[in-house]
């Protein structure tokens, strides 16, 4: 089966955000487990460790080649929506998230006839150095990244 096409995503300037909503030919559950589970969340984002479950979880997120950097769980409401705050600027990273150099993302996941819907909205840009240049950077980050969970999630349906 091929892999579902979804419209990339878009930047909103305005509100400092970008957003990206896709369909996932998969079961809302098992879309869940994969936007929330550490073990699972390596196989097509970041390479993620949590300490903690659920809301105020603290780890770190990375990419072969690249830092680690600090990530805490803000909100989660089973089988419907999650949110993580990650560090994103360039320089010496704080130990844990620091709310003013800082990004939120959140997942909100809708069942749908055919499979899962999931949004991504990631916030407060205006917090970074240069948001026009990192919300570019991240919009082509989560057209590449959700690209792989759609593969990962359709190939294993």
């Amino acid at each position: 089966m091929e892999s579902t096409r979804n419209p990339q995503a878009v930047i909103d300037a305005d509100t400092y955000s970008v957003r990206r909503t896709i369909h996932i030919q998969a079961p809302l559950d098992k879309v869940w487990r994969t936007v929330t589970e550490p073990a699972l969340i390596s196989q097509w984002f970041g390479q993620i460790t949590l300490t903690g479950t659920g809301a105020s979880a603290l780890g770190t997120i990375g990419w072969p080649g690249e830092r680690r950097v600090p990530i805490r769980v803000e909100t989660f409401e089973p089988q419907s929506q999650v949110s993580y705050r990650w560090c994103n600027e360039e320089g010496p990273l704080p130990e844990t998230v620091d709310e003013q150099r800082s990004t939120v993302f959140t997942f909100t996941l809708e069942a749908t006839p055919s499979g899962t819907q999931l949004t991504v909205v990631e916030t407060g840009f205006e917090h970074t150095s240069d948001p026009a240049q990192v919300m570019a950077d991240h919009r082509g980050g989560w057209d590449g990244e959700l690209d792989k969970l759609v593969a990962l999630l359709e190939r294993n349906a």
